[in-house]
């Protein structure tokens, strides 16, 4: 599920390029339908995953996250164009 994830957000990211981005929910829908929610908590491990490979950035509020730290709220995923 986690790799399902993971290209669900790489491939929807890609896709708005680095100057949109993603809402978590948006990929854990394309994955698990009208189960979405039950996918949350491993949508947030795989972006952080990603984050930390370079492929994406979370951010909050304009700011790019640290993806090894602790935050809390919503967040979004961006493209940065590199494939990790």
């Amino acid at each position: 599920m986690r790799q399902r994830l993971s290209a669900s957000i790489r491939a929807l990211a890609e896709h708005r390029g680095p100057r949109s981005s993603i809402c978590p929910s948006d990929a854990a829908r394309a994955v698990g339908g009208n189960d979405w929610r039950d996918l949350m908590a491993d949508a947030y491990g795989a972006a952080r995953e990603l984050a930390k490979g370079g492929s994406i950035e979370i951010t909050q509020r304009g700011a790019v996250l640290d993806p090894a730290g602790q935050w809390r709220g919503p967040i979004r995923i961006r493209s940065t164009g590199r494939r990790s």
